[in-house]
């Protein structure tokens, strides 16, 4: 998608398109090997990959198999790493680390390192995140289908106005601030300097608020939906978001071109998997009794937990 707005005018917490922290990296979604922008091959059937068998063994080491199963683990658990490594050495620098696995292992089961109390923590640590990760899989990502993200698209996209309008903006944290500034505003007040002065935005120090063209479907709903009613040179009263309270004026419009669903399916995918998650971990927690002594650490918890 293109965008009209200056990367330092744009101020990211409006994206509506977000990535989400979390246990599970969506690649491992149906996401991942999306390719809705790459007509296939004439003959497809020829063309697809083929699904390596799980228990093909690839080597032993010390009388013990390691097999593709065993690769497909490893490359999950460092995937994130293998970027810089070229496309025809994957496989073999899985399969090395799998051998400096196994060899080092090995070498600390003969010191009998299993058997200590810091090492069982550990195994229960590590199974513990390996059963999350599975349950991610089924109870999140499975549900992000490509029904589901063609929904979405067409419910934030297709309805949306085929226009850009330039606005202006003003984020403060109560709505008694945001009835000041428009109050302001309405007496003559400077738009960029209130900007630079009171939104908590951060980019407003240097843009005073100008954010440029905007399409309807980049900016959260109620924010896109109190700009879009407003006509050229009209100021918004105070407008709620999860960020805060805005003050918006636009200045000017002009057609726009949509984004297509082979261009949006990542990003749509990416925020409905965040959003699932949270749903999902957000009713096991509320189910849940979690006891923290340290009333500090606990309000620091809780803050991280209601992310």
């Amino acid at each position: 998608m293109t965008s009209h707005i200056p990367a330092a005018k744009a101020p990211l917490l409006l994206k509506i398109f977000v990535l989400a922290t979390m246990l599970l990296g969506f690649a491992v979604s149906p996401m991942a090997s999306r390719a809705q922008d790459n007509p296939a091959p004439a003959d497809a059937a020829t063309a697809a990959p083929v699904t390596p068998d799980p228990n093909a063994v690839l080597a032993v080491v010390n009388g013990e198999a390691i097999t593709e199963a065993d690769l497909a683990f490893v490359q999950e658990d460092i995937g994130a790493q293998l970027q810089q490594v070229p496309p025809d050495e994957v496989r073999a620098v899985l399969l090395a680390q799998l051998i400096n696995l196994k060899l080092m292992a090995k070498a600390g089961a003969d010191l009998g390192l299993q058997d200590s109390d810091v090492f069982k923590k550990r195994v229960q640590y590590l199974t513990e995140r390996a059963i999350s990760r599975a349950y991610a899989l089924q109870e999140v990502a499975a549900k992000v289908t490509d029904e589901a993200i063609q929904a979405e698209y067409d419910k934030v996209i297709g309805s949306a106005p085929d226009i850009e309008i330039h606005l202006l903006h003003i984020l403060v944290t109560t709505e008694e601030d945001a009835k000041a500034i428009k109050a302001a505003l309405d007496a003559g007040g400077d738009f960029a300097a209130l900007a630079a002065d009171k939104s908590i935005d951060p980019s407003a120090k240097q843009n005073g608020g100008d954010l440029g063209f905007v399409p309807y479907w980049q900016v959260v709903k109620p924010f896109a939906d109190a700009a879009f009613a407003l006509k050229d040179g009209e100021t918004s009263g105070p407008v709620q978001s999860q960020f805060g309270w805005h003050i918006i004026r636009a200045i000017d419009r002009h057609p726009a071109t949509k984004p297509t669903i082979g261009e949006l399916a990542p990003q749509i995918g990416q925020r409905l998997y965040s959003e699932t998650y949270q749903a999902v971990f957000d009713s096991l927690k509320s189910a849940a009794t979690i006891e923290i002594s340290d009333p500090a650490l606990k309000a620091q918890v809780d803050a991280q937990l209601g992310q």
